[in-house]
Formats: C-alpha cells, sequence, structure tokens
C-alpha cells in the first residue's frame, strides 16, 4: 500500500516505518523539518514538510499526492506528562489533527485510516480484572482528566464515524523501549522517581517493536470500524515495573513515597500510578490480527533493553518523546 504517515520520526514512527518499508509498502511521512525529511530519506520513505495543525498547508503540501492509507501517530510528548499543561498541544493533535488528517486522508484518495488511542482513556478503574474493548471508554467524572480522555476518545470516534473510511483505532499501552527508558534511569541515578508503597496500580506496557509489528498487522488484517487493545500479556504493578529497570541497571531502588504526596508532585503521572489502575486484554489484536509481543511481558522487554544497551551500534533511532510513563508514539505535528 502507499500509506501516508503522520508522526513519521516519532517514537514509534521510526520503527513503523522500518516495519512498513520492510512489508513491501511504499511510506510518506510528513515531517515539520528539514531534518525529519532527510531522516525520512535515510529510512526508505519519501516525505512533505507540513504542520498537522494547519490545516490548509497540509492540504496544500499533499495536492496531487495519492495514498492507500492514513496513519495517524502524533503526539507533542518530548517527556513523561507531569501536569494537565502539558497534554495540551497533544489534545489538540488528537481532536483537530485527527480532523485534519481525514480532510488529508479524501484528498490523497485513501480509504484506511489507523490513529493511535491510549490504554489511559479506560479512565479510573480498581485493576480487579481484564479489560477488553468492549468496556467504557473515555468516562465522563474525571475532573481535570476529562480533556484528555475525551481527546482520545475524539481521535477514535472521528475516524471510525467517518464516511468512506476503514477506521481503525489501536488503544496503545505504555510504550518503552531501549532509548525511551533513558529519562527515568536517569530519574532514578538521582532518586527522582518515587513509587507508591506498595507498587500502586496496574499498568499495561507494549514495547516499542512489538507496537510497531501490531499497527502493521492491523494495517493488513483488521476489518473495517475496529478497536483494539495492543499491550503485552502481562500488566504489572508501577513500583514493579520500575523496580525492575534498576535492579536490571545496578540503580538504586526506587523511593516509596505515599500515593497522595507523588499525585502533588506530578498529578499525571502520579494519578496513573495510584487511581488508574487499568489491566488490559489483548485478545481480540491476537485473534483477528495474527500478531503476538515478542516481549509478552515487562522481564523480557527490559532485557532486551539491557542487551541493546551494551551494545550502543544495534540500538534504534527512537526520539525522546515516548517514555515508559505514558508517552505515545509520534513528534509534534509531524516533525
Amino acid at each position: 500500500m502507499k500509506v501516508l504517515l503522520a508522526g513519521a520520526t516519532g517514537t514509534l514512527g521510526v520503527p513503523l516505518v522500518r516495519r512498513l518499508t520492510a512489508a513491501g509498502h511504499e511510506v510518506t511521512g510528513i515531517a515539520r523539518t528539514e531534518a525529519g525529511a532527510s531522516m525520512l530519506w535515510d529510512l526508505g520513505a519519501s516525505s512533505v514538510i507540513a504542520d498537522a495543525l494547519d490545516r490548509e498547508g497540509l492540504l496544500r503540501a499533499l495536492d496531487g499526492k495519492q495514498a492507500d492509507a492514513v496513519m495517524h501517530q502524533l503526539t507533542a510528548l518530548k517527556k513523561p506528562p507531569m501536569r494537565h499543561k502539558d497534554l495540551a498541544t497533544t489534545n489538540r493533535l488528537r481532536v483537530q489533527g485527527s480532523t485534519n488528517l481525514l480532510a488529508a486522508a479524501d484528498l490523497v484518495g485513501a480509504r484506511r485510516f489507523v490513529t493511535q488511542s491510549f490504554f489511559g482513556g479506560y479512565g479510573f478503574n480498581d485493576g480487579s480484572r481484564l479489560l477488553t474493548e468492549q468496556d467504557r471508554f473515555a468516562p465522563a467524572g474525571g475532573g481535570k482528566f476529562d480533556a484528555v480522555w475525551q481527546a482520545v476518545r475524539s481521535a477514535e470516534q472521528q475516524v471510525l464515524d467517518a464516511p468512506g473510511i476503514e477506521g481503525v483505532a489501536l488503544r496503545y499501552g505504555g510504550f518503552y523501549g531501549p532509548i525511551s527508558v533513558a529519562p527515568l534511569l536517569d530519574a532514578l541515578r538521582k532518586h527522582q522517581l518515587p513509587v507508591p508503597p506498595g507498587g500502586g496500580a496496574y499498568a499495561s506496557f507494549i514495547y516499542i517493536d512489538d507496537a510497531a509489528a501490531a499497527t502493521v498487522a492491523a494495517l493488513e488484517r483488521s476489518g473495517p470500524d475496529q478497536v483494539y487493545n495492543i499491550v503485552d500479556d502481562e500488566p504489572v504493578r508501577w513500583g514493579d515495573m520500575v523496580g525492575a529497570l534498576a535492579a536490571a541497571f545496578g540503580l538504586p531502588k526506587p523511593v516509596r513515597l505515599p500515593g497522595a504526596l507523588i499525585r502533588l508532585m506530578a498529578p499525571v503521572v502520579g494519578a496513573m500510578m495510584t487511581r488508574q489502575s487499568l489491566r488490559l486484554s489483548n485478545a481480540k489484536a491476537k485473534a483477528e490480527l495474527g500478531w503476538r509481543p515478542m516481549m509478552p511481558s515487562y522481564r523480557e522487554g527490559i532485557a532486551a533493553i539491557a542487551a541493546a544497551l551494551a551494545r550502543p551500534q544495534d540500538v534504534e533511532d527512537e526520539t525522546h518523546d515516548g517514555a515508559v510513563s505514558g508517552g505515545r508514539a509520534g513528534d509534534k505535528s509531524g516533525k
């Protein structure tokens, strides 16, 4: 297929471009800068330079282009979001950016659209059971989190409801990989990454290359108007995940602080660590997409990270805009 990819130079975008081209797809990435365009050229993709939040500029840049599918992998997260204001631009990319990219899909003749979503949109849960795609998503009553959850919901619904479009929404778990864990390792060295007593809430994660593989599978095999949880096989408490990272790299054990204090210090991440206990099922993605995570749990994933970082030449060119604590897939407006 000819694929137009927004967020092509981001944390998920880079391995996704590699997998798409390896599978024989022709990729055009949306880049904001010449440097981003050059990166895409090196990856074997072509590019257009545009900002996904600039509707008219985006459509001008794509005039005369053709594509079979559009992929939306944009965020504006350079590091884990600490406060709600850190998510403002990402919310715009999910709402306004989705609208603009759907207009772009119409212009280039694409009839398939794969959009990112996020497991945090399931809201506040107690972790007592596995959540499936049939569970309530983006519930009201989240206070300041409502804006975030509704933005994710908007991205999904715009794509799934668009006439003439085969929409697919992927609810990714928290990304982690060799480069994107670097800020966490640095914070552990400085005793700046506290976790709640008892490990705190559950989260569902996904190794970055597994996320890319699932995305290609969704492009090629999903039926129309489908939603999938893209997570590994074993949800884990935040304290256990961070503790395993520390142990793997010989770093100090994470400091344990009361959940209320962590939420005061970092309202967004703190709430994820203590109030959003989310254990997701990946059964639908496995059954319908023929996909299996190569890293079935954080244990294998962390071991792979340690091995990769011991061989710097083997570390893939991720960027720092998506981390284990919930940073998402792409770059700001398609850099």
